[in-house]
């Protein structure tokens, strides 16, 4: 790997987005609750974490910093969830994924940071490509789901700000409260809504905690060492691109099946007015 602090970071945050990306497959296995998911599966990964903090001497500290963090990691979690339940998925998806555009302008209006014109362009070329890449899926309607798919791009941009001008431990603390505090509000739903247990559901839910939360925030936690919120943020916008990939892969969708569905009919319809031999 690259000795560069900088080049490690960007592979760190580029292995992170690829890890997150599989939420959407494994999210399809799982007969559960959203929030029964996201309270389990943050709880693995809090155990996750809390591994990589003592493996890494890291004291567990409470501040304005970390506390912040969990604050609006927990918030990325639960509005994520809540909106995927009250809108679309591409729609949610779209939505939190402005989260550069929010942190250009949260930065720009609390901390009165200046960005290159570069950074305002790429940021812009980004938001829009994930646009285009959905737009056959984005419906709309769904205000209330919408709304909380922009809340949550709005816990995710402050998330991205928080956890980059903290400090390792304070960082650290803070997304270990994140999982934490998601536990404990997700957790409960598994009591009040079915929630089947067999070797493929607690196979499922374990590998979403490991390997698409845990692991990924030790990775993102690396990264943010040497690289700024703003590229944290562009980066791991490779996760919804990624998304639609695997559930084609292992699930057979094809993303816009509103278009396909469409073509599908509009073939059916010209067959029938064909002439028959």
């Amino acid at each position: 790997m690259h000795t560069n602090p900088k080049y490690r970071a960007i592979f760190y945050m580029v292995m992170c987005a690829f890890l997150w990306s599989t939420a959407g497959i494994f999210i399809k296995l799982l007969p559960w609750n959203p929030m029964a998911i996201a309270g389990i599966r943050s709880l693995i990964a809090a155990g996750v974490y809390v591994l990589f903090m003592r493996s890494q001497k890291i004291p567990f500290v409470i501040n304005k910093y970390s506390l912040l963090a969990g604050f609006f990691l927990t918030g990325v979690f639960v509005l994520f969830v809540s909106a995927n339940k009250l809108t679309t998925s591409a729609n949610a998806i779209v939505l939190q994924y402005c989260a550069p555009i929010f942190i250009l302008v949260l930065s720009a209006l609390i901390f009165k940071q200046k960005f290159r014109k570069g950074d305002v362009l790429t940021v812009a070329a980004t938001t829009l490509g994930i646009s285009l890449f959905f737009f056959g899926d984005l419906s709309a309607g769904y205000m209330l789901g919408n709304l909380l798919a922009i809340a949550a791009g709005i816990f995710f941009a402050s998330m991205f700000i928080t956890t980059n001008r903290a400090d390792e431990k304070s960082r650290s603390s803070g997304i270990l409260m994140g999982h934490l505090f998601t536990a404990l509000i997700g957790i409960p739903f598994a009591f009040f809504f079915p929630t089947p247990i067999n070797s493929v559901t607690v196979a499922t839910i374990l590998a979403m905690g490991i390997f698409q939360l845990g692991i990924p925030y030790v990775l993102y936690n690396m990264a943010a060492r040497h690289c700024s919120a703003l590229a944290c943020s562009l980066i791991s916008a490779i996760e919804p691109l990624l998304n639609p990939l695997w559930v084609f892969l292992f699930n057979g969708e094809v993303p816009a099946p509103e278009i396909n569905e469409g073509k599908k009919n509009q073939t059916l319809a010209y067959n029938e007015t064909e002439p028959r031999n």
